[in-house]
């Protein structure tokens, strides 16, 4: 009885064995996945600090600048860009809401000459490199320091009882105000409505830091009291927060009900209060900004969410991987969490070393969603050694945003795929019954028994590789194509199902 109970657990184990093998075997032929990963770069227009370079320029300028920053991300396999089109209730686009921007022409109110919609063009530039444009907009701050005079139809002068002025000369919207509320709701819809955008991103700037004001209380005291003579019963700390929780919930709602496949991101400030963690130290934002962050996040009002943690992994007090697995354990709703990083450290070896290291601390301790922004482009185009160390290291190869699943799950249809014999090469060719349902595409090929793949961006239709590589520089052995595959994936990241064609079979 011994013997034959022996003999069955021996011939369980090597059926488990065979099982476990096969899979391996299945595995290994599986086509390796792009690298999932949002990787964006912020571009600030306010005071000119990213683009355009000065204001003033020739519309020629203007979108040759553009474009050399938009093949600078793509040449380090950057899938996004972050472009401020609302810098301070102005618009860089053609609107009837707000006035031409101060940062483009020189001239609040002056569209540009010759004439062109400078977010068009960024959208229809950057989807044609692979890259989504997701708009960044400020959603209280009425004029900057360095914004010109104000036109006739600013907001400062069209609609003053909206306004405040601070100590250092900025002027201010109110946030409690519910046509406040209303004006930058209805400019956000009419974005989502108008433009080909993939998303919609603000910063930090509610309530303004107090530093801009003297030190002292933003100025509310009129709206205030009239909150208290309506019977208003929350705290005066409270109720500004209400005001800023309402926008937000409503501003997500808003874009939804536009366009679900829009994300909406946010980037707060990095710190939520000072304790949390334990070791955390600096500035309330739940006091001072009156931003109650972790809420926003807590009940999934937005897609993406993305502190700023600007600090260095050893800033005992900031530690941007601290902060990071702090905030990732508010993140109850499964949001994507990428990080903003302080790319503008400098670059020499040390500080290229520092972005890397957060670049591989983002990915293991948030490995489901990778991603990061980097603040800002400037760093990006100033510093040779952090582009270098960024392509030959956590950048080497493309990477395919992280899908959103939250707000779309549907995968689209395959492409319809051809090939065709040309000189030394195999063209592979594409189509899909839905193209306006695609945004990128992955070309598989297989040499031997090894995959690799390839992007796409959404105007390619076909890609042409050899029949035969060597195995190494120097050998004349070769290996040979034997099977490739195609896929689409749509606005939100889902891929549609891979089909191996087999060289040979069919072709």
């Amino acid at each position: 009885m011994l013997k034959k109970y022996l003999l069955l657990v021996s011939l369980t184990l090597i059926c488990f064995q065979l099982c476990i093998a096969q899979k391996n075997d299945d595995l290994k032929n599986q086509p390796q996945k792009p690298i999932r990963e949002f990787r964006a770069a912020w571009i600030a227009t306010v005071a000119n600090i990213n683009w355009p370079s000065k204001p003033g320029l020739t519309t020629a300028e203007q979108q040759k600048e553009a474009l050399v920053l938009l093949d600078l991300l793509k040449s380090l396999n950057f899938n996004a860009a972050i472009l401020q089109i609302r810098p301070q209730a102005d618009a860089l686009y053609k609107s009837d809401l707000e006035p031409w921007s101060y940062f483009l022409t020189g001239e609040q109110g002056k569209a540009p000459e010759p004439y062109y919609d400078p977010l068009q063009f960024w959208v229809e530039a950057a989807h044609d490199r692979g890259l989504e444009l997701h708009v960044w907009l400020n959603p209280y701050r009425a004029h900057h320091l360095s914004g010109g005079e104000e036109s006739a139809t600013s907001v400062v002068k069209s609609k003053p009882e909206l306004v405040v002025k601070l100590k250092d000369g900025q002027y201010w919207m109110d946030p409690s105000k519910k046509e406040v509320q209303d004006h930058s709701a209805a400019v956000v819809r009419d974005i989502v409505k108008r433009y080909d955008i993939d998303g919609v991103h603000i910063d930090d700037y509610f309530y303004p830091y107090d530093s801009y004001n003297g030190g002292a209380d933003f100025p509310d005291d009129q709206s205030w009291a009239a909150y208290q003579q309506s019977g208003g019963k929350l705290s005066r700390s409270d109720w500004r927060r209400e005001s800023v929780n309402t926008f937000i919930e409503r501003i997500y709602k808003e874009i939804k009900g536009e366009k679900k496949y829009v994300k909406f991101g946010i980037s707060p400030f990095g710190i939520w209060r000072p304790g949390y963690p334990e070791s955390i130290e600096g500035l309330d934002q739940y006091d001072k900004l009156y931003a109650d962050a972790k809420l926003w996040l807590n009940k999934g009002w937005l897609d993406y969410f993305s502190p700023q943690l600007y600090w260095k992994v050893n800033d005992i007090a900031h530690s941007l991987p601290v902060l990071l697995g702090w905030w990732q354990s508010e993140n109850t709703k499964g949001r994507h969490l990428w990080p903003g990083l302080n790319v503008g450290l400098g670059g020499d070896d040390k500080n290229v070393d520092e972005v890397i290291n957060q670049i591989m601390i983002t990915r293991g301790m948030v490995p489901a969603s990778k991603g990061a922004l980097h603040w800002s482009i400037a760093g990006l185009v100033k510093h040779e050694k952090l582009r270098q160390g960024l392509i030959d290291g956590p950048y080497k190869k493309e990477a395919i945003v992280p899908a959103s699943e939250w707000l779309d799950k549907k995968a689209p249809e395959m492409p319809i795929v051809t090939v065709t014999p040309k000189d030394s090469l195999w063209q592979i060719r594409w189509n899909h019954p839905e193209k306006s349902d695609v945004f990128r595409w992955v070309v598989y090929y297989k040499y031997g028994d090894k995959w690799n793949y390839r992007i796409m961006n959404r105007n390619d239709k076909s890609l042409d590789v050899l029949v035969a590589i060597s195995r190494t520089p120097t050998s004349k052995d070769k290996l040979m194509l034997t099977a490739f595959g195609v896929t689409a994936i749509d606005r939100t990241g889902n891929e549609s199902e891979f089909h191996e064609y087999t060289i040979g079979q069919g072709f």
